[in-house]
């Protein structure tokens, strides 16, 4: 869940873009009745929240370190097989809140936390009070949970819900899946030094409600995380969180899934653990 420049507060992150999709046969519109278009105006409501409430000034970071990415020696350069490759190194080592934690004190452990605490940022945990609490407490850096408390209970409103589709409460309504998830796609550190990094992370994210006549129907985005992290307590921790939109594949011709199979795939499929 971003915390920056173009937040969403939900893992449905990238604002209003949306994805094309053929419809299952003998169809009209997804999830049978729902129409887009009514999809778009309650991401735009997401993104809005997100830059309205959560804005949080980035601290300007000095490059008192090397980077850790490789230096390009040509615009059409590609990247070093160094970059995008696994490191192969254990780079976390337990979990707390259902978090991983525990991580290597170099760009590698970095580069993983960004990773993990983005899909923690962008769950449907964040939709319940106690358990965003839980999860602020274990990614943020001390000293601004509280700032960050206080601005997303700012954002997560009866209003805001209502408009994803949640009770007023943020509970599922019943007969449906909430569906709030971001997967990382691939991450790299753009600054660095002994206890501070900032590091991007390029996701894909899903969000809505699966069920028959959702009028808000699971659709995806995809947007680039930029988290500034710092070595604190013995583990990386975030200082400041932004996102912008993209990179964003061209849509494919995917048959859209009906309600069943995505809750059905949303209830059955676990997340991952992320290491660089």
């Amino acid at each position: 869940m971003s915390l920056g420049d173009d937040h969403e507060p939900s893992g449905g992150y990238g604002g209003t873009g949306q994805t094309r999709t053929r419809l299952p046969e003998g169809t009209s519109d997804v999830y049978g009745g729902a129409r887009r278009g009514g999809r778009s105006s309650s991401r735009s409501l997401v993104t809005v929240v997100g830059v309205v409430v959560l804005l949080i000034a980035a601290i300007a970071f000095a490059n008192r370190g090397g980077d850790d990415t490789p230096s390009s020696t040509g615009a059409g350069d590609k990247p070093e097989t160094s970059t995008t490759a696994a490191s192969g190194e254990k780079a976390v080592q337990g979990k707390a809140a259902g978090i991983p934690t525990g991580y290597t004190h170099d760009g590698t452990g970095a580069q993983s936390a960004a990773a993990n605490y983005s899909v923690a940022l962008g769950s449907a945990e964040m939709f319940n009070k106690a358990k965003r609490d839980a999860i602020l407490q274990t990614i943020i850096t001390p000293s601004r949970v509280s700032d960050f408390e206080s601005r997303l209970d700012q954002a997560y409103t009866p209003a805001f819900n209502k408009n994803v589709g949640l009770n007023e409460n943020g509970s599922t309504p019943s007969g449906y899946t909430f569906v709030s998830r971001t997967s990382p796609i691939g991450t790299k550190v753009t600054t660095s030094s002994e206890n501070n990094a900032t590091v991007e992370v390029w996701c894909s994210g899903l969000l809505g409600l699966a069920g028959e006549g959702s009028t808000n129907p699971v659709t995806n985005s995809w947007f680039t995380i930029s988290m500034q992290l710092e070595w604190t307590g013995g583990d990386w921790k975030i200082v400041t969180h932004s996102q912008k939109e993209g990179p964003a594949p061209v849509p494919g011709d995917d048959r859209a899934s009906s309600a069943d199979e995505m809750a059905k795939a949303v209830e059955e499929y676990g997340g991952f653990t992320y290491a660089r």
